[in-house]
């Protein structure tokens, strides 16, 4: 059966109405050691005042600048600062207090001459170089103080991110829960990973990548499994699938004989948003609503469905977490010529071959949307718009990192 000739709807058209209306998912609190990745539910301030207290910042002694400005000078060492055990008294006139990296400073001193530029003379230490004021020392809330803001709302947590809201006081953090993402593959000639194939099967890789890129987004992936061409079997994968906050689909949604998704979502109640894109490779892309569920129909061809994933998917995952959804992109310079491109924004396969500001960026000489090898080294998208006429080397042009 022919295609329908209806218009092909703009990548950016389709990006805005899979978005509209999305918003973050319920809150929870999640322990500091499972929230990297996670993103923020509120802002989040800080408990404690880092350091907590005027800090020695190296081995040496703690003293009055006063009596260290001329040198040299002998002062009376009178007690020891270590880390977690501080001198206890005030230091007086003329005297000087052993203190290691990380010891509170004593009462009365203001700076700390490092261990290079003494001597010890029996009960004496001689300074042999002048020290000013707050030298080799790390004052009160020099990192932070309680109450300052650390990260706001829709902040990504890095595994750097939670050192500083551990150092801060918090052993957890509230995040926006990530959404369950159903994954099903369709198609009869479709056997998973670890099977050999027989005559007229292939390996069903998609859902493994598309696994890991969810994962790595902060969502959580959940493998139903390959589908066959059957509206029963279609039917009870989508209803396994019931409870997940979005369901994705690989393949079977064109209008070919074999191809029922749409059909079987459509049985089920599926309110249809858009099918078939402005976008090479992945023009048959599906979206709609089963429910509150979120449906992606993604291609059946792996490049396909893997580039239509980074550029729709990934906003989703990122927009039902409170995180920017925009797909980030940035300029790049072409090494080589690109002819003109047709009605469909292109995302062309490339690398970065030389790092720079801007990057210089090498499409990769095979775009068939089912080499997998190709996708496998690209580290990036070159995105050529609709009817864009003949680039010369040196142009610039639009490019998204890819992610995952």
């Amino acid at each position: 059966m022919a295609e329908p000739k209806t218009p092909l709807m703009p990548v950016e058209e389709a990006l805005a109405l899979l978005l509209q209306g999305v918003a973050p998912l319920p809150p929870e609190s999640v322990p500091l050691i499972e929230a990297r990745g996670r993103v923020l539910a509120g802002s989040l301030t800080a408990k404690l005042t880092q350091p907590p207290f005027d800090a020695s910042a190296m081995d040496g002694y703690a003293v009055r600048s006063a009596d260290a400005a001329t040198v040299p000078t002998r002062l009376g060492l009178t007690g020891e600062a270590a880390a977690g055990h501080a001198f206890a008294g005030r230091i007086g006139p003329l005297k000087a207090i052993r203190i290691f990296t990380g010891a509170p400073l004593p009462e009365g001193a203001d700076a700390v001459v490092i261990q290079e530029d003494t001597a010890r003379d029996g009960g004496d230490v001689i300074i042999n170089q002048a020290t000013l004021a707050g030298e080799n020392v790390r004052p009160r809330g020099n990192d932070f103080s309680a109450g300052d803001a650390l990260f706001p709302t829709g902040h990504r947590l890095t595994s750097r991110d939670l050192m500083l809201a551990a150092s801060a006081g918090h052993s957890a953090v509230p995040v926006a829960r990530g959404p369950v993402v159903a994954i099903l593959a369709t198609g009869d000639e479709l056997v998973p990973p670890g099977t050999v194939p027989r005559a007229n099967q292939i390996v069903s890789s998609i859902p493994t990548g598309l696994a890991g890129m969810i994962a790595s987004a902060g969502g959580e992936p959940r493998l139903i499994g390959i589908a066959r061409d059957t509206l029963p079997d279609l039917g009870a994968k989508i209803r396994q699938a019931a409870d997940a906050d979005i369901l994705v689909t690989i393949g079977g949604a064109s209008v070919g004989d074999h191809d029922l998704v749409q059909q079987a979502l459509t049985a089920g109640g599926l309110a249809l948003a858009f099918w078939r894109i402005a976008m090479r490779p992945g023009k048959p892309l599906m979206y709609g609503k089963l429910g509150g569920q979120r449906v992606l129909g993604l291609p059946g061809n792996p490049v396909s469905a893997m580039l239509c994933a980074q550029i729709f998917l990934l906003p989703l995952i990122r927009a039902l977490q409170g995180a920017a959804p925009s797909v980030a992109t940035t300029t790049g310079i072409l090494s080589a010529p690109l002819p003109t491109n047709g009605p469909r924004q292109h995302y062309m396969r490339a690398r970065i071959v030389t790092p720079g500001s801007p990057p210089v960026v090498e499409a990769l000489p095979r775009q068939d949307s089912s080499l997998l090898a190709t996708l496998a080294h690209a580290d990036c998208l070159i995105v050529i718009p609709q009817h864009a006429p003949a680039m010369a080397a040196g142009d610039l042009v639009t490019v998204v990192a890819l992610e995952g």
